[in-house]
């Protein structure tokens, strides 16, 4: 759980920073975006439900493994725009924008055999060398995301009290 809420951290810091430079990032598309960071980990339904329940579920074969990868947070974000609002291409570019840093930052996590997993498919296959940055389970990821989280929220109303930044 400390990876998925420090990813929630790390786009919501993003988002922020994003959102003094543009105006209509306001905090609801932040919130969008913290969603989308929760994107590639949808594959974590396989830890509660198991694979052959959905597929007795849905009478067709399901595998969760590839929607921790570029192409199936594509499909998933495409999904939830068209849920979430009205203004489905901001919505699933945000969405995707979230769901990128979760990638990005899982490219150059620690994995045992040195190389990140397959998250660039359909693009293709190739797994990249990891510079092994950190490892998921270090609570010190946690709390060095949030405290970075903390740093920009106190940035973002520091801003938004002296006039810096106008937005609802």
């Amino acid at each position: 759980m400390a990876e998925l809420l420090s990813h929630v951290l790390i786009a919501y810091a993003l988002a922020t920073i994003v959102s003094w430079r543009l105006e209509w990032v306001t905090r609801r598309w932040v919130a969008i975006a913290m969603i989308g960071a929760l994107i590639p980990d949808v594959n974590r339904i396989g830890m509660f439900v198991s694979d052959a329940t959905l597929e007795a579920v849905l009478g067709v074969p399901v595998g969760l493994d590839a929607i921790h990868t570029l192409g199936g947070t594509i499909l998933l974000a495409g999904i939830g725009a068209m849920v979430l609002t009205t203004q489905h291409r901001r919505a699933f570019g945000v969405l995707l924008a979230g769901a990128l840093s979760h990638l990005l930052v899982d490219g150059v996590k620690a994995y045992a055999d040195g190389a990140a997993g397959a998250w660039l498919y359909p693009v293709t296959w190739y797994r990249h060398p990891t510079p092994s940055l950190y490892v998921s389970s270090d609570p010190m990821v946690l709390v060095v995301t949030a405290l970075g989280a903390l740093v920009v929220a106190a940035c973002d109303y520091v801003l938004r009290e002296r006039g810096a930044v106008t937005q609802p």
